[in-house]
């Protein structure tokens, strides 16, 4: 059967294929004759093709027009993505020039950085995808990119002084700089660590503050978060096991936004995690370990949901936002197909996306 960009689905078509998310889960079912609201729906979640039937199409020809289409959608990423890639290709960069007598590129990265600030109304934390990657990019490199996103806003809404905004979306940026001085292989690891690989892994914050220690015209607070980001408020964190006031303000923002995106994002060895379920334990993390007024700030901003906004669950079914329980976030009353199902009762459900059309 034809495989059709969904920018040419006409309401009426009917389904010769499953269509499911970017997650693997099912959205509709083969044999749906589709209507507006599904071509909507395929539209909100981003699906790029379907394989549909209709009387009287060419299955040679719209087949040609697929591989066009997709090439012409690959090249009209949106300028937020363009930056996206830019910043990734210059963090690629500076990694490789970490040797002895080097010098970090901070101006440039710092160039690239404003460019990629400029479109950060377009950002949305839980459902920005970034951009197909152009060649083979460590992962941390690309998380990083995320993550001096994330730090910005985060600052940003908790009303920081506007000087400390950029060097805290730098130290975002910067956070895992030390990752150049840990063994590849341990990256590339299918299974889990072993003991000796996790101590090693850990020094990569320790890398990082020499790296970026008394490099001119970089704020302290950056070098200080490439060390502390994985400090705990309760001192059971690391390296150096300090608590409280003693870990830099940049460091416990950086450290929120690292294990936001460190569990929505896949691993070797395991996949990504819902970002409602990471929200929730973030929130029980922020006893003793987070800072808990940052950590609320984050959850309260991210989880402003509209009414009538389209989300999945994590049984497939797929529903509205009716209302949503500020003292619980991140479990919204949802309508489907007619029926309230409340995720505040329903704790065995969850939401697993959300998008907006």
């Amino acid at each position: 059967m034809p495989v059709l960009p969904i920018s040419q689905l006409q309401a009426g078509d009917r389904l010769a294929a499953d269509v499911l998310t970017t997650m693997g889960n099912l959205l509709l079912n083969e044999g749906r004759n589709l209507s507006q609201r599904d071509l909507e729906i395929l539209q909100a979640f981003l699906i790029p093709s379907a394989d549909i039937r209709r009387h009287g199409l060419s299955e040679t020809s719209t087949n040609a027009e697929t591989e066009e289409n997709h090439a012409a959608s690959e090249a009209k990423l949106s300028p937020l993505h363009q930056q996206f890639l830019r910043m990734e290709a210059e963090l690629k960069r500076t990694s490789a020039m970490t040797g002895p007598g080097q010098k970090l590129p901070i101006l440039e990265i710092r160039n690239a950085l404003k460019d990629l600030l400029e479109h950060i109304g377009d950002y949305n934390v839980l459902t920005f995808a970034p951009p197909p990657e152009s060649n083979q990019t460590e992962r941390w490199i690309r998380k990083s990119v995320l993550i001096a996103l994330t730090s910005y806003q985060l600052a940003r809404w908790n009303k920081l002084p506007e000087k400390d905004l950029t060097p805290i979306a730098l130290a975002g940026l910067l956070h895992d700089i030390g990752n150049v001085r840990v063994d590849p292989a341990i990256f590339r690891k299918p299974s889990k660590l072993t003991t000796e690989e996790m101590n090693e892994m850990r020094q990569h914050t320790v890398y990082g503050f020499k790296l970026l220690e008394g490099v001119p015209s970089l704020n302290q607070g950056v070098a200080l978060a490439a060390l502390q980001h994985h400090e705990r408020l309760d001192g059971s964190g690391y390296p150096l096991k300090v608590r409280g006031d003693k870990i830099h303000l940049y460091a416990r923002i950086v450290a929120i936004a690292d294990m936001y995106h460190a569990m929505t994002n896949e691993r070797n060895y395991r996949k990504a995690h819902s970002p409602y379920l990471v929200l929730e334990q973030l929130q029980s993390e922020s006893f003793g370990k987070l800072d808990p007024v940052y950590v609320q700030t984050f959850i309260d901003r991210t989880t402003q949901f509209h009414n009538g906004m389209l989300v999945q669950l994590n049984d497939n079914s797929v529903g509205e936002i009716v209302f949503t329980d500020r003292s619980q976030p991140t479990r919204p009353m949802i309508s489907i197909n007619g029926e309230i199902v409340n995720l505040a009762k329903q704790k065995e459900l969850y939401i697993c996306a959300i998008y907006t059309i």
